[in-house]
C-alpha cells in the first residue's frame, strides 16, 4: 500500500507528462508482479464497485472522532472530497502509525474485496481497525478504494507507455493485450509481458484508433484525392468481434454491450469466424439513422422489451475491417481494408451497413456538403488518409473529424461542485440554467473549458457569493453568465427543463453580459431538430 500511495501522490502532484511516465515506469519495475497488475488495473480506469455505503463510513468516522454531524458537514463542504475529509478528521496527530508494507494485491484480494460478503458489524471492525494504523496518505487511498471512487489523473496511453518502457515492449502491443475484461494477477501480467503471447480470450477487441479534431482548413491536408471522406455517425462507437462461433460487441469504453443489442449480435452471427469490424451502433429505421436519443432509451435498461426494441431498432454502421479470417489487417492501408469490408458485407444482413464514402471532388464542395449534417442526423465529416494503417489511440495526421459547428447558448451559473484529485479543494464543476417565465431552470452541467487562472478566480467568487449549501455543493448568486457549447439537443422527460444537451462545455466566461440577458428555454427548444418545421406546420 505504501508503494502505491507513493505512486498516487507522485502522479497527483505533477502535470508533467515525462514525470508521470517516469514515476509509473519506476513503479512497474520495482513492484511485485501482482501489485503491478493491480496498479495497471486502476491506472487504466478500472474500478471495483462500491463496497461500503457513504452513511456507514461517515457514521464510523463520527464515532471514532467524536465529530458532531453538523461539523462533519461543514468540513466536507470545505474539503469537497469524502475520502480526504475522513482521512483528515482521523489523522488527529494522536495515533501511532507506520508505513504499511502489505502488498497492494493482498490489500485488494484478502482484505478489501472480501468486505462485500461480511455483515455490517464485521465490516465496521475491520475498516476502523485499518484506519487506526494507516497514515494520512494511505487512509485517503484506502477510502477511495472502499468507495470505488479512485481516479488517477493520467491517460491510459501514458500508463501503457510506462509499462512498455519498463518491459521493453511496443506500446501498441500492450494496448491490444490489455483490452477488454481481465482480472489483475501476477499470472496475467506475465502473460501480457511475454515475448510470445497466445491470446486465450476470443472476445478481445483491438485498441481503438481515434480521430483528432480538424482545426485548420481542410485544404491544409493536401490533395483531396488522397483522402476518404465519410459522414461522422452519431451513435456508439464499437467493435463487433466474431470468433470461435461467438459474437461480442464492445464499446469504445471497453464495455461489453453484447446483451444491449441482440439484433446486431444476431447479424454478427452471419459473419465468418475470425472477423472484427469497427464501426458505430446506430438507432436505425425507415432506411435512415434515427436520433441518438432513441438509442439512449436502450442504454442502462435491465430488460429490453419488444416495445423498446421496436421503438429504437439498432444497426451496425461499419467503416473498417480490422481482422479477416483470423488475420490482423491493421497494418494494411485503409484503401485495402475498405475494399475488403465492402466485399465482406455486400448483401450480408439488413442490420449491417457500410459507411458511405462521399465522392465530392473538392474540399470546397465537401464544405457545402458538411452543411447537410444536422438534417442527416450526423455530426459532420470524417477525413481518413487512404494510405493510413489502423493505429492505436489518438494519433494526429491520418484521421480527422471535421465536425459541424456546435450549438451555443448563454447560461447563468446556478450551482458549483468541488472537483477531484488535485482540484478537490476547488469548485470546478458547474450547473447552468436559462430563463423560463422569469425563473432559472437548470439545463446542463459542465466542467471543462476554463483555464486554471479562471477556475481559481471563479472559485474565489463562488465562496464569496454562496447563497446556500447542500453538502459540498454551493448555490450561488445568479449573476455570472457563461457561453456553453454542446453537440446535440433533444426533448427529454427525465429533465425538469424538458430538454437534454450532449457534451456541454464552457466556451467562455461572459463577464460582459448581465444575467437578465442570458438565453431562454424557448430558445433552446427551437434548436431541437424539427422544432422549426413543427412550429410552422
Amino acid at each position: 500500500m505504501k508503494r502505491f500511495a507513493d505512486l498516487y501522490e507522485a502522479l497527483d502532484s505533477t502535470t508533467s507528462t515525462l514525470a508521470k511516465v517516469a514515476a509509473m515506469r519506476r513503479y512497474f519495475r520495482e513492484a511485485p508482479p501482482a501489485d503491478a497488475a493491480w496498479a495497471l488495473w486502476f491506472l487504466t480506469g478500472r474500478r471495483p464497485k462500491r463496497l461500503l455505503g457513504v452513511r456507514a463510513l461517515v457514521g464510523w468516522t463520527l464515532e471514532l472522532t467524536g465529530t458532531p454531524d453538523w461539523l462533519f458537514g461543514e468540513c466536507y463542504a470545505v474539503v469537497g472530497d469524502l475520502a480526504e475529509c475522513i482521512a483528515l478528521l482521523l489523522d488527529d496527530g494522536t495515533r501511532v502509525t507506520h508505513p504499511d508494507e502489505t502488498p497492494l494485491s493482498e490489500w485488494m484480494e484478502q482484505r478489501i474485496l472480501p468486505l462485500r460478503t461480511l455483515d455490517a458489524e464485521e465490516q465496521r471492525t475491520r475498516v476502523t481497525g485499518w484506519w487506526r494504523t494507516l497514515d494520512r496518505r494511505e487512509l485517503f487511498l484506502l477510502n477511495k478504494l472502499l468507495t470505488g471512487e479512485l481516479r488517477v489523473g493520467v491517460a491510459s496511453t501514458l500508463v501503457l507507455r510506462a509499462l512498455a518502457e519498463a518491459a521493453d515492449l511496443p506500446p501498441p502491443l500492450l494496448a491490444q493485450r490489455t483490452m477488454g475484461d481481465w482480472t489483475p494477477s501476477a499470472e496475467f501480467l506475465a502473460r501480457i509481458l511475454a515475448r510470445e503471447h497466445g491470446s486465450d480470450d476470443a472476445s478481445r477487441p483491438y485498441p481503438f484508433f481515434l480521430a483528432s479534431p480538424l482545426e485548420d482548413p481542410p485544404e491544409s491536408l493536401g490533395d483531396r484525392s488522397g483522402w476518404q471522406v465519410e459522414w461522422k455517425w452519431d451513435g456508439i462507437r464499437g467493435q463487433l468481434v466474431r470468433r470461435q462461433g461467438r459474437v461480442f460487441l464492445w464499446s469504445r469504453g471497453e464495455e461489453l454491450v453484447t446483451d444491449r443489442f441482440p439484433e446486431v449480435v444476431e447479424a454478427g452471427g452471419t459473419l465468418p469466424d475470425g472477423t472484427v469490424l469497427d464501426g458505430e451502433v446506430l438507432a436505425y429505421g425507415e432506411d435512415r439513422p434515427l436520433p441518438f436519443a432513441l438509442l439512449q432509451t436502450r442504454i442502462g435498461r435491465q430488460t429490453l422489451t419488444p416495445k423498446v426494441l421496436a421503438d429504437a431498432p439498432a444497426a451496425f454502421m461499419a467503416y473498417d475491417l480490422l481482422e479477416q479470417d483470423g488475420r490482423d489487417l491493421r497494418e494494411a492501408p485503409l484503401s485495402e481494408r475498405r475494399a475488403r469490408l465492402e466485399g465482406l458485407l455486400a448483401g450480408r444482413h439488413r442490420r449491417f451497413f457500410v459507411s458511405e464514402v462521399l465522392r465530392d471532388p473538392s474540399w470546397e464542395e465537401l464544405a457545402r456538403r458538411r452543411l447537410e449534417a444536422r438534417e442527416r442526423k450526423v455530426e459532420g465529416l470524417m477525413l481518413k488518409r487512404l494510405e493510413s494503417p489502423y493505429r492505436t489511440g489518438r494519433r494526429r495526421g491520418d484521421w480527422w473529424k471535421w465536425k459541424i459547428d456546435p450549438f451555443q447558448v448563454d447560461a447563468v451559473l446556478l450551482y458549483a461542485h468541488p472537483g477531484n484529485g488535485r482540484r478537490a479543494n476547488l469548485f470546478t464543476d458547474y450547473t447552468f440554467a436559462v430563463w423560463d417565465e422569469g425563473q432559472l431552470v437548470p439545463i446542463a452541467k459542465a466542467y471543462s473549458g476554463l483555464s486554471d487562472a479562471e477556475i481559481r478566480e471563479l472559485d474565489g467568487w463562488v465562496r464569496a457569493h454562496t447563497l446556500q449549501r447542500f453538502g459540498p455543493v454551493r448555490a450561488v448568486e445568479p449573476s455570472q453568465v457563461f457561453e456553453l457549447h454542446f453537440e446535440g439537443i433533444a426533448r427529454s422527460t427525465r429533465h425538469k427543463s424538458g430538454v437534454a444537451v450532449r457534451f456541454p462545455r464552457i466556451a467562455r466566461w461572459r463577464t460582459d453580459k448581465p444575467a437578465r440577458e442570458a438565453d431562454t428555454l424557448e430558445t433552446l427548444k427551437r434548436m431541437i431538430p424539427g422544432a422549426a418545421r413543427a412550429a410552422g406546420s
